[in-house]
């Protein structure tokens, strides 16, 4: 059954979790698992008895400014650190979306901390490497019997064997339930600015991406806007490319890049950021209630054709990011339309997501590719070790897991 309001559980402090993980193993009860509650419309529906909240585990618990190092429990809101960080002229360079829009949430505040770095979730800078999971530094965490365990450190340097920071970033609460998240910060850039450029089609725009990301300039966004699309008052079809730093330096590279990739005009400061906070979340894909909404993974080059397959057997609305990398795709909710978004990835050579549909259609199809045998038995012996009586978020992201 899926879990109800009545039987959820919010402790006070990690012990409290543990425990409450550990009655949930000795009793054979499931558990879903929640942060702050805004992304539980991904993937598919957990069946559940009980809901674990992290959300009153809250508050920043360790920051070193000049170390570049920030540690919070996992129910802490990513609005809360992000304002902590900005004091400091610091930022989470992962830059991670803020996705209650695009998934319904009715909560007042961002996403949690465990909640983001548990759904490995990054925005447009990940084009330039920098993914979410790739920040974490340690995590404490519960696993499925209420063992307390620690990964990693505060340090930037930490080798210690298998590295389950990785291996509890984007495994969505399915091996362990994180309780503290420490992190890798960055300086933010003095002045930012992006570069519009005005383009046919998906495959000029993913060319001009192409030759910006590829410029010696330093480009730490590159994303497009079909035609139709806008954000921020930019209407597409026109292809970003942003460029941060101090104000001297974005000055010379801007007028270099505006030399290399003429016909555009330069948006700054405020316009710039808004811009690139609408594409992070999605906003510029205005996808409607009740519609499907996937996330397709190809190389930059394969994504015009993608676009063009899918807009023709589906009537797809799209936008791009990470240089055409991530197609967002939005559509009717349909097994027919997932049939052809699978097609699309699968003849690209690359993979999807189902990020977003009514629970009938999350429970009926594949959400994320089935995985090759092989990988399928490695993460069988892991989910057995972290996990042994499969009660974290069974069916989160394939039935039975």
């Amino acid at each position: 059954m899926s879990a109800e309001a009545g039987s959820r559980i919010a402790p006070a402090d990690e012990a409290g979790v543990a425990a409450a993980v550990a009655a949930a193993h000795a009793e054979g009860v499931p558990l879903a698992l929640e942060g702050r509650g805004t992304k539980a419309a991904m993937l598919r529906p957990v069946q559940a008895g009980r809901t674990l909240s992290l959300r009153n585990l809250t508050g920043i618990t360790f920051y070193k400014p000049e170390e570049m190092v920030i540690s919070a429990r996992a129910g802490t809101p990513l609005a809360e650190i992000e304002a902590a960080l900005a004091e400091r002229n610091q930022q989470i360079g992962a830059e991670p979306p803020d996705l209650r829009a695009l998934l319904g949430s009715g909560e007042a505040t961002t996403g949690s901390l465990g909640g983001t770095v548990a759904c490995n979730l990054s925005g447009p800078r990940r084009v330039v490497g920098f993914a979410l999971r790739d920040l974490v530094l340690g995590v404490r965490f519960v696993n499925g019997e209420g063992e307390v365990l620690r990964s990693g450190g505060r340090v930037h340097k930490n080798v210690t064997g298998l590295d389950l920071c990785k291996l509890l970033s984007g495994s969505h609460g399915t091996l362990g339930v994180l309780t503290e998240v420490t992190l890798k910060v960055g300086p933010a850039g003095e002045r930012t600015a992006t570069l519009v450029l005005p383009v046919a089609d998906e495959a000029a725009g993913v060319a001009a991406l192409s030759s910006g990301l590829t410029s010696p300039y330093g480009v730490t966004g590159a994303a497009m806007l079909p035609e139709g699309a806008s954000a921020a008052g930019v209407a597409g079809p026109v292809a970003l490319l942003r460029l941060e730093d101090v104000e001297a330096s974005v000055t010379y590279r801007m007028a270099r890049l505006g030399a290399a990739l003429p016909g555009g005009r330069v948006v700054e400061g405020e316009e710039s950021r808004a811009l690139w906070r609408a594409i992070r979340d999605a906003a510029p894909l205005a996808a409607a209630a009740g519609e499907a909404v996937w996330r397709v993974s190809v190389r930059p080059s394969m994504a015009p054709g993608v676009v063009v397959a899918l807009r023709a057997r589906i009537g797809a609305r799209v936008m791009l990011d990470w240089g055409g990398g991530l197609v967002w795709v939005a559509a009717a909710a349909t097994a027919e339309a997932h049939s052809a978004v699978m097609a699309a990835a699968a003849g690209a050579r690359g993979t999807f997501t189902l990020f977003r549909a009514p629970d009938p259609m999350r429970v009926s199809v594949p959400v994320i590719p089935e995985e090759v045998p092989a990988l399928a038995a490695l993460s069988a012996r892991v989910k057995a070790a972290l996990d042994p009586g499969g009660r974290l978020n069974p069916g989160r992201m394939r039935a039975g897991l």
